[in-house]
């Protein structure tokens, strides 16, 4: 059913790659997210929830710089451990804390690449501007409806994005205790389609509708991707999953492999919430980005 509109929504949808480290690790956390673009002046659209992630990254590495000039100025022994402490205190460093993320935009652009942010002021929408490149790696962009009467109860949806990250093409580097880039390991993550129905339309604190409900969750790393029809018509971007408590809680004894065990567990129903086609379209115009209609 979605088989052609997959392909479609594929020549302009593309990954955000992300790696992250807390404090005190060294373990490293790959991330995926998700963006498509509208146009060929290098706009772009993903979830506000999204950019805020990433936008941080430039002055989290420079805090996390301070932090590892003034501790090198410690020396070592026990005056050094009691400033080590000290200098957590300060920067407010402890176990849990991100102290590194480094972003990839895969696929968009050659050449040196530049992106502005523009948060929209209260919806979980953003756009993004892609300067300074050299060649767009996007020539086909999405088409949204132009009447949005047609987004009802029932209609078959498909989003696309980049969940489950298999990219491994990163490292941490000991000596500057800092995680970066290689050029070695795999450097692309799958993209998966996820379909459903619409269910309910979504109304925000003044009763404007903002989004709508499918009945399917939409899974870490589609976030930002497009929700489209079988046309590859595009209704609504992927923003958040809630989860919907069934109140069929079980509490029963079964038999495992021959023994009897003891199920306890309660049942939610999780959906998916997609910012609307309108609410789209309206953030859209006002900063003066064009984009395809019907």
């Amino acid at each position: 059913m979605f088989v052609d509109a997959i392909e479609k929504a594929a020549a302009f949808t593309r990954s955000i790659h992300m790696i992250s480290r807390n404090f005190g690790s060294e373990s490293i956390q790959p991330h995926a997210a998700t963006l498509f673009f509208v146009n060929a002046d290098g706009w772009a659209l993903t979830c506000a929830h999204v950019a805020r992630t990433f936008r941080s990254s430039q002055q989290m590495k420079a805090k996390y710089d301070s932090f590892k000039q003034e501790l090198a100025a410690a020396g070592t022994g026990h005056r050094a451990d009691r400033f080590r402490r000290d200098l957590e205190r300060k920067y407010e460093y402890s176990e849990g804390v991100q102290v590194e993320l480094h972003v990839r935009f895969m696929g968009c652009a050659t050449g040196p690449l530049t992106v502005d942010i523009h948060p929209h002021p209260s919806a979980d929408i953003a756009l993004l501007k892609f300067n300074s490149f050299d060649r767009l790696l996007v020539d086909s962009f999405p088409v949204f409806p132009k009447d949005t009467q047609g987004l009802k109860q029932g209609l078959s949806l498909c989003r696309l994005g980049f969940p489950f990250p298999e990219f491994n093409n990163f490292l941490y580097d000991k000596d500057q205790d800092s995680i970066h880039w290689t050029e070695t390991g795999r450097a692309a993550s799958p993209r998966f389609p996820l379909d459903g129905m619409v269910t309910r339309h979504l109304l925000d604190s003044s009763g404007e509708m903002f989004g709508f409900e499918m009945s399917t969750p939409g899974l870490r790393g589609q976030s930002g991707g497009p929700a489209f029809d079988s046309a590859g018509k595009v209704w609504g971007m992927q923003s958040a999953t809630r989860h919907l408590d069934l109140d069929f809680d079980v509490d029963v004894e079964v038999l495992r492999q021959g023994i009897p065990q003891r199920v306890k567990e309660s049942a939610f129903l999780h959906v998916g919430q997609c910012v609307h086609a309108d609410a789209l379209k309206s953030f859209m115009t006002k900063n003066n980005v064009e984009f395809q209609e019907e």
